[in-house]
């Protein structure tokens, strides 16, 4: 009795806030519908935006953000390129299209920034390539990446290198792809270049290199704690799911 009078002052106090502070609408409907995790939500997305300076509070403000309102960050980038059509809000919007996986639209917006720019741009060039492959076009992924001045930056240059690894295995290069998804997954600080290169080798037979390469994924996942494995929990997961069907079948290194 006592959690739920809790949770229903809780959820009043929330709702009072919304209005009294002109919150959007969609937060009521939240709270009345999902009382408890949308009020640690608007908690986190509303009431603490003074904590911002603290990282673990900003992650868990913009996760709550993305489940609870995903088109929130569109909204906002396109209210800005309203406000100036300018190159980077152009990008911005598309780079919030591709983060919700709508890479049909952010493809013309990717397009006319760079038309835009003076002399072109490569990374909006590069965002354009990886826009295109995840779109299905993987020549046209492969023909921008092709006409990109060399990468300056190491970080840069393994982001492309990883991204011509995928269109090379989606062309059905895979013996082109291999040599740059194992030169990748030795610096990549995220763990997708090693997913990647292993499904490669598993699909291509040499599940000992692979055992290698997942095992190397696993000693990596268990320096991590709960929050971080989170942002990739499906990975990990796929990860070492094909790590216990090679050691069932009994192969070792």
């Amino acid at each position: 009795m006592t959690y739920y009078i809790a949770t229903v002052l809780v959820q009043i106090f929330c709702i009072v806030h919304v209005i009294r502070n002109g919150r959007n609408g969609l937060w009521v409907l939240a709270l009345i519908f999902l009382p408890l995790v949308s009020a640690v939500a608007y908690f986190l997305v509303e009431i603490l935006p003074g904590s911002g300076a603290n990282r673990h509070v900003r992650a868990a403000r913009a996760r709550a953000v993305q489940t609870l309102d995903p088109q929130r960050e569109l909204r906002e980038a396109r209210d800005q390129l309203d406000l100036a059509d300018t190159v980077a809000n152009r990008v911005r919007v598309a780079d919030t299209l591709a983060d919700l996986e709508r890479w049909d639209e952010a493809i013309p917006l990717y397009r006319e920034a760079l038309s835009r720019s003076a002399g072109g741009d490569a990374a909006i060039q590069a965002r354009l390539a990886r826009a295109l492959f995840e779109a299905g076009d993987t020549e046209a992924a492969l023909n921008e990446l092709d006409a990109l001045e060399p990468a300056t930056i190491q970080s840069d240059r393994d982001q492309r290198m990883l991204l011509r690894a995928r269109i090379l295995e989606d062309l059905g290069r895979e013996d082109e792809a291999l040599p740059l998804y194992a030169d990748v997954a030795t610096r990549s600080p995220g763990e997708e270049a090693r997913c990647r290169y292993a499904a490669l080798l598993i699909r291509l037979g040499q599940n000992r290199d692979a055992l290698a390469v997942l095992e190397e994924v696993e000693s990596r996942m268990k320096r991590l704690d709960r929050r971080q494995r989170a942002a990739d929990a499906n990975m990990y997961r796929w990860a070492m799911d094909e790590l216990r069907k090679l050691r069932a079948s009994g192969l070792q290194r």
